[in-house]
């Protein structure tokens, strides 16, 4: 985790004045986006107005995207670290990606029911007995969705190293429902990395509250490996380790960290 200290939900004048131009930045396209993806999924026609408006979103918060290696475009299950909800908009903006969250995610005003309309698949992290009912349906998710994401991690670190992976939700794809493609994805936040993390002291609003607020832009590498075949693998310890080798591999070469 992140070694900042939590700073306080005060602010100068400024901060308050930023907050609201980045929220009046995303409210505005967003009014006009929703509506227009929500026709399309009554019409059941792919909809590219999640994808612009998460693009929007990460400008708004101040990303400025760089993007290395191609990603696949369909029947792809992304694997990636995770730092902050940042990653979402981010992540989402290039791929048009669903997401799996932690449950909670889903009763945030506002936040949690646009994650539904975005297809989050959301699990739980203390329920460890419906870990079987969670893995059928991120599998009927993935044979229904082109690209769904996962961060493994279960939990955010600042960007300097990579936290151990959870196995369970592997399940899903050892065997995959559908032929599929696992593609690794490292995002690289750099210097700010420690800025950007969500701190695991902080609450949601504390962190949202920080990131409205922080002056100026920040550049951010998204990092596509090479993608690999689950169905290839003996079992999801086997997924498991291939993803996260990939990442911590890419971390090491790209930033100079050692992860163990």
């Amino acid at each position: 985790m992140a070694t900042l200290s939590i700073r306080t939900l005060k602010a100068e004048p400024q901060g308050y004045l930023l907050c609201a131009m980045r929220l009046t930045w995303i409210a505005l396209p967003l009014a006009i986006l929703l509506p227009l993806h929500l026709i399309w999924h009554i019409l059941k026609l792919p909809s590219p107005w999640a994808m612009l408006f998460l693009r929007i979103a990460a400008r708004a918060m101040g990303a400025r995207v760089k993007v290395y290696g191609e990603h696949i475009r369909k029947d792809v299950f992304f694997v990636a670290n995770h730092l902050s909800w940042h990653d979402i908009p981010i992540l989402g903006g290039i791929t048009g990606t669903a997401f799996v969250a932690q449950d909670g995610v889903a009763k945030w005003p506002i936040i949690g029911w646009l994650a539904k309309v975005n297809r989050t698949i959301f699990v739980s992290r203390t329920e460890k007995h419906n870990v079987a009912a969670q893995v059928a349906e991120l599998r009927e998710a993935i044979a229904e969705n082109w690209s769904v994401t996962l961060f493994p991690e279960g939990t955010t670190s600042d960007g300097r190293g990579l936290l151990p992976f959870k196995q369970s939700l592997f399940e899903t794809l050892a065997p995959p429902p559908k032929p599929i493609m696992i593609q690794p994805v490292l995002i690289d936040f750099g210097k700010v990395g420690p800025d950007i993390a969500w701190l695991g002291e902080e609450t949601g609003w504390e962190s949202a509250w920080r990131a409205f607020t922080r002056p100026g832009s920040y550049d951010v590498g998204v990092h596509f490996l090479e993608p690999f075949d689950p169905g290839m693998l003996a079992d999801r310890k086997a997924v498991c380790a291939t993803a996260r080798a990939r990442i911590a591999n890419a971390l090491s070469t790209t930033l100079g960290y050692t992860v163990k």
